[in-house]
């Protein structure tokens, strides 16, 4: 979220581009200086009625207009375009498109990354009219440019084009000539099907799809909108399919979370046009904040009613803010409605600002990226083989015979998948001693049983290290594996609200909806803390995407929305239900299992047994 001074930093912004955009637009800047009234309503309408009457009675009155309207976007949508806004009863709906200062410079920066090829961003509060901008600059483009080709996406047809909603894009294309609004001297002739739109006069064609993640796979277009991008469920998915198609993207959306391609987009090197209400003047009126309960009025020119109740909780206001606030049922409503808060604009389970501040001080690249060589009948591990993107990613060295020292006592948590590409299976591991995660691993297609089998070899190398399962579902399949093959070094379920915490003969932690909120909750106060010290950057960003969902469980939201390195096709959150796991290791430092790091009953000739009778007989060998 930006700061009150980078807001104010823009609104200067804002005002110091725009008389330097109108002079880039010479009929329209003439007219703001010569017609009177022509930037209000009244005048505005006045100035369009004489227009149209020269125009009726001189043919060439009417193609001058065309024209200048041909060269000069700005002049044409203040002359000629119009907007509508069922809000405005019993008033009249449809309005003259009498342009801000902020809009100016935004249908510029609009036009010219067209022009330019470049993709950019629309980031932005609600009700800036930030569609009907940019779909204004493509209908100008469709109308006097030859052979252009947009296409126009949302995250369903209806959206696109449904005949009659004035919410579907389509519709406010098609209001911007229709006969009623536009004069016919400007008119083409076109021919307007089901998301599609053709002018008959230059071959400059309009296009509608929705935003899967094959959209427009199949063609090349001029440049495309793609509105709302932040509720596309397959955002990634459309961003690889789309890149190729046009050189010119426009991503427009308000903040919903930070689990959003749109989120991960508005943190990249993506050209960024910022929308605030601050900008809009209307909404501006009465501007203040406060710093350390100091109040600031930034308006000196507004007239606050007496007695009025400012606000002085550090925030960018207004009365109309300030009324904006008092209608919502939520503050997240605010958050992401208004304040373009990516963090505050949904229910997450994790503290946004805290996963921030881990990324900044905690995150690291690994050290070690590969994977781990074993018998594949013994499950004895071979050795470490490097290799750029393996599965296995270490966050410290290992020795100079290539082992994990055995100064370092492990313990991980393991979460299973079903070994079919849609999410990981994953390991995270950890120094029980200074609390620190230091391996992970991630695998979207080894099968229970077979990572069962990687899972021992894997837990072996880090120093026979303690395992805490998800032993529910595909877990089940994983800890009768691991039973199978004589592993015991890992923890068995108990009655953690009886008195006497009785072990039961059951492995593994059993993740129904509470036990994940209290694993889930443990692990995000030990992150809080610093009891948990997290280096793998994948598992910190999964944890944005963890949100409340309205029967109070918490899931992860963009299963479909995030990219995973590890090649799974959907980011599901598993490395942090792993982490979550790790945790409960850490937690259980002081008991007997983990300060010894041996199992209970462990039968004489087990694998495990046989393990640890030979490291014994390695250290005796090097003592003498």
């Amino acid at each position: 979220m930006m700061t009150i001074e980078q807001f104010l930093t823009s609104l200067t912004d804002y005002k110091r581009r725009a008389p330097i955009v109108r002079q880039k637009y010479p009929f329209y800047q003439w007219a703001c200086q010569n017609i009177k009234g022509y930037k209000t309503r009244e005048g505005n309408i006045k100035f369009r009625k004489l227009c149209l009457k020269l125009a009726s009675e001189k043919e060439d009155y009417a193609k001058q207009l065309w024209i200048m309207c041909s060269r000069d976007m700005l002049f044409y949508i203040n002359t000629f375009c119009f907007t509508y806004d069922p809000r405005l009863i019993p008033k009249s709906t449809v309005v003259p498109f009498i342009t801000y200062e902020y809009q100016d410079v935004a249908l510029d920066e609009i036009k010219s990354a067209i022009e330019a090829g470049r993709d950019f961003m629309i980031e932005k509060s609600r009700d800036m009219g930030a569609s009907w901008m940019d779909l204004t600059v493509k209908q100008w483009f469709w109308m006097f440019r030859p052979y252009v080709s947009f296409r126009l996406l949302s995250r369903n047809e209806d959206l696109v084009d449904k005949a009659e909603d004035p919410d579907s894009l389509f519709w406010k294309v098609l209001f911007l000539f229709d006969k009623n609004h536009l004069p016919s001297f400007l008119r083409p002739e076109f021919n307007y099907t089901h998301l599609h739109l053709k002018n008959l006069d230059n071959n400059s064609t309009i296009d509608g799809c929705t935003t899967t993640s094959d959209a427009a796979r199949g063609g090349r277009c001029t440049a495309m909108f793609v509105d709302e991008f932040a509720a596309v469920p397959d955002g990634d998915g459309m961003l690889s399919s789309t890149r190729d198609v046009t050189k010119c993207r426009a991503f427009n959306s308000t903040h919903k979370g930070a689990g959003t391609a749109f989120y991960r987009l508005s943190k990249g090197k993506i050209r960024k046009l910022v929308l605030h209400w601050s900008l809009h003047p209307e909404k501006a009126k009465g501007l203040y904040y406060a710093l350390n309960g100091k109040l600031f009025i930034v308006d000196k020119d507004f007239k606050f009613p007496e007695n009025y109740q400012f606000r002085l909780d550090g925030k960018l206001r207004s009365p109309w803010y300030d009324n904006e606030c008092d209608r919502a049922a939520h503050p997240m409503e605010i958050a992401q409605e208004l304040d373009m808060d990516p963090f505050a604009s949904d229910f997450q389970f994790f503290d946004g600002e805290e996963i921030q501040r881990i990324e900044k001080e905690n995150v690291r690249k690994p050290c070690l990226e590969g994977e781990l060589e074993y018998d594949e009948d013994s499950l004895e591990p071979i050795g470490f083989v490097e290799r750029k993107g393996g599965p296995l990613k270490l966050w410290f060295y290992l020795d100079s015979q290539g082992k994990v020292p055995l100064s370092i006592q492990c313990g991980g948590g393991v979460d299973i998948s079903a070994g079919t590409g849609a999410s990981n299976s994953t390991i995270s591991i950890g120094d029980l001693l200074t609390r620190e995660k230091i391996a992970e691993f991630a695998d979207p297609w080894i099968k229970p049983e077979s990572f069962a089998k990687m899972a021992i070899a894997i837990f072996t190398f880090f120093n026979n290290a303690f395992m805490v399962p998800d032993g529910a579902g595909t877990g089940r399949i994983f800890c009768d594996e691991l039973l199978k093959l004589g592993y015991r070094n890992l923890y068995f379920r108990r009655n953690e609200e009886g008195l006497n915490k009785k072990v039961s003969d059951k492995p593994g932690v059993f993740l129904n909806p509470t036990e994940k909120k209290a694993r889930l909750g443990a692990y995000r106060r030990s992150l809080k803390d610093g009891t948990f010290i997290q280096r793998s950057h994948e598992a910190n960003q999964e944890c944005l995407a963890y949100v409340y969902t309205t029967g109070n469980v918490i899931e992860h939201s963009s299963a479909a929305n995030s990219p995973d390195p590890s090649g799974a096709s959907a980011n599901h959150g598993d490395r942090v239900i792993a982490d979550a796991l790790l945790e409960k290791c850490f937690e259980q430092l002081s008991s007997d299992t983990l300060i010894e790091n041996k199992p209970q009953d462990m039968p004489q000739f087990c694998y495990a047994a046989r393990k640890a009778e030979r490291e014994r007989k390695e250290k005796e060998k090097s003592y003498y």
